[in-house]
Parts: structure tokens; sequence; C-alpha cells
């Protein structure tokens, strides 16, 4: 748990800087003495302060897939879906995802008692700007190192999305069927129409999770989460 401090105390501490090297305890209570920073993540022992997002490059698509998650979520009892969470992974990385996916009872996850998820999450979700971003190279080996099931990044400046699954405690890419449809291992039909995401077709991308909704892996999926 965070410790408590004195307003005179939180005036002195300094602030969060991108390229900061700090314990995880230290970045939290600086992060708490910045009640106006909205994201800053701890990877590796490194502080990444985000800088503004932009509406087109990153808030559209983060709807889309709170969206995309959340609509899952609703349908499936036993799972829940977080927006722009912080995630305490280990001592050196305390990460905040744009959208996070998890087991309720069961997974590698909870809740602490000052509500943060600690431990790996079955599926977590980022917005990034391209290849170059630290989302596909420090973040995915930490997210791979915890034991994230599965890692999807979507790089919405040359519009491609890579889906990662652990497979002996490696990433593999997860391929499309035949029709184009990504299917997550971790959650049964959780569906993803990859090019109609691609294309703003937000519609058709929730019409094909719907179908992965009604399949018959998602129901009994749902039946092993009640029992």
């Amino acid at each position: 748990m965070i410790p408590e401090r004195t307003t005179e105390q939180l005036l002195q501490l300094p602030p969060l800087e991108s390229g900061d090297r700090l314990t995880r305890s230290e970045f939290e209570r600086r992060y708490a003495a910045m009640p106006a920073l909205k994201k800053a993540e701890l990877i590796e022992g490194i502080v990444y302060v985000a800088s503004p997002l932009r509406a087109k490059a990153h808030g559209k698509p983060h709807g889309a897939i709170m969206t995309w998650i959340g609509t899952y979520s609703a349908a499936t009892p036993g799972v829940d879906f977080y927006d722009n969470p912080t995630v305490r992974l280990d001592t050196d990385n305390e990460p905040q995802p744009d959208a996070v996916l998890r087991w309720e009872q069961g997974g590698r996850s909870w809740i602490s008692e000052d509500d943060y998820i600690e431990g790996a999450p079955e599926l977590i979700v980022e917005v990034a700007a391209s290849s170059a971003s630290y989302d596909l190279h420090d973040k995915l080996r930490v997210y791979r190192r915890n034991g994230v099931q599965e890692y999807v990044v979507w790089r919405t400046y040359s519009q491609q999305i890579d889906w990662f699954y652990l497979d002996k405690d490696e990433y593999q890419s997860l391929r499309a069927d035949a029709s184009g449809i990504l299917r997550s291992g971790q959650f049964p039909g959780l569906w993803l129409a990859k090019d109609a995401l691609l294309s703003d077709d937000l519609a058709e991308v929730l019409h094909v999770l719907q179908q992965g909704i009604a399949s018959a892996e998602h129901q009994g999926f749902v039946k092993s989460l009640r029992d």
C-alpha cells in the first residue's frame, strides 16, 4: 500500500520526468503527487511520461478497442475489462496499458487492497504510433517475462495489428483464419475482424465479435467460469 503523505511532503517531491530511474515505490509516490498527470509508466526501472495524445492517431483507435473488449466483457460473466489501469507487474515494472482483459478468478492477476491490478493479466492491448515504439520492444519483453498470455499492439501510423500469444515462454504471432479473423486463445469467442478494424468499420468488428460470442466455444467458456 502506498503510504499517505502530508501536502508539504508531496510538494517537496520532484516531478516525474521521462528517463528518471526509480524504484517502484518512489515512482508511485511521485505519481500520486501529480494528480494532473494522466499517464506515466515504469518500464525496467525507467520512467516514461506520455506526451499529449492525438485524436485520430490514438484517441479514436483506443475508443474502438475499448468498445470491442467491453462488448465481450459484457457478454462474459467472470471476465473484466479496464481502461488505462496501472498494473504492478514486478519491482521494476508498472505499466499503464491502454486496455486490459482479465479473468476475475483463477488467473495470474488480482486487485490489491489499494485498488491496483497486480500480477499478469491474460490480455493487454496497446495503441502505438509505430514499430519504433517501446510497446514493441521493452514493454513486449516485460510482458513476456511476466507471463502476459496475449499481447495486442495496434500500430496506427502503418495500420498494422500485431497479436502475440505466449508459447513456451516466447511470444508467437497469432495468424488470422481464412476469413481474416483473429481468435483469442485465452478468451474463447473474442474474435477480431482485423481488416474491418483497420478500415474504421466498427459495426463490422462488432458483428464478427457477436458471432464469436454466439459460438459454442464461448458458451462453453462462460459455463466453465460459472462452475
